[in-house]
């Protein structure tokens, strides 16, 4: 166990905390100051207990930059026991990131490079071909490969035969019903889903619009959930409340989802 790691850190077996620092940089860029500084918000959130950081570096660099990708690379060397998760689009400027600094893991997500938002999942079978060999060569540099899907069951056993070793559920959809009448139906399908992905052999993670106050039904009713990746609510809660107490908040939610 890292030392650094406050004693509110996740515990084993706990879903894991990953935290999107996109955010930060975007406020950043605002000016020309280099202030907040992204490294320093990464090293807060580990500190506080976050299991990992995640970065979504866009092509246009309207958030986080090529330099950003650096020196949290350089960050996590120093945190063993956090994991560092990129994310993007394979086909556009991600895989010079997998080669240069192979981290843990890497997030196949298929945005486009003029999208607002990540907001939909890989379209298989028919981005099969593609993925393929993109999934094969991260693999030989030893990083696990995620997938950004919809909750599709019948697409998570085609996404673990081209080598993916997770999916990452795109929530957006569950935390709109959350709290209507819908949600039940809506967690039921991802619930599904879940289940199609542990049984296909895949491990699951979760992100997008997740929060404190969504999060605890999700985990509670989804399998297996290994790593949820949150920024944008995150972030936003932390000018309230600052980053380490808001990284120990929602680990409390996570920890809550397991007692019931």
């Amino acid at each position: 166990m890292n030392p650094l790691v406050a004693p509110e850190a996740a515990a084993g077996g706990l879903t894991k905390l990953s935290v999107n620092v996109n955010k930060v940089a975007l406020l950043r860029n605002t000016r020309h100051l280099g202030i907040p500084s992204v490294v320093r918000a990464a090293t807060l959130c580990l500190e506080a207990g976050a299991d990992g950081i995640t970065v979504h570096p866009r092509p246009d660099e309207r958030h986080i930059r090529g330099h950003d990708v650096h020196e949290l690379a350089a960050l996590l060397r120093h945190w063993p026991q956090a994991e560092y998760n990129i994310e993007g689009n394979p086909f556009h400027n991600l895989m010079a990131y997998v080669r240069e600094l192979r981290p843990q893991q890497v997030t196949f997500v298929p945005d486009s490079e003029v999208q607002f938002t990540s907001d939909h999942g890989w379209n298989l079978p028919e981005d099969v071909e593609r993925l393929r060999p993109v999934i094969a060569e991260a693999h030989s540099f030893g990083v696990r490969v995620s997938l950004f899907m919809d909750p599709i069951p019948e697409a998570m056993a085609i996404a673990r035969e081209i080598g993916a070793d997770r999916v990452e559920l795109y929530t957006e959809p569950y935390a709109a019903a959350w709290g209507t009448p819908k949600q039940a139906e809506m967690l039921e399908r991802f619930a599904a889903a879940g289940r199609a992905a542990l049984a296909a052999g895949l491990q699951l993670n979760a992100g997008h619009d997740l929060n404190r106050d969504n999060l605890p039904d999700f985990l509670r009713a989804v399998p297996g959930v290994q790593e949820v990746s949150i920024g944008h609510a995150l972030i936003a809660d932390a000018l309230e409340l600052g980053l380490p107490e808001t990284v120990r908040a929602y680990q409390r939610s996570i920890r809550s989802a397991s007692q019931g």
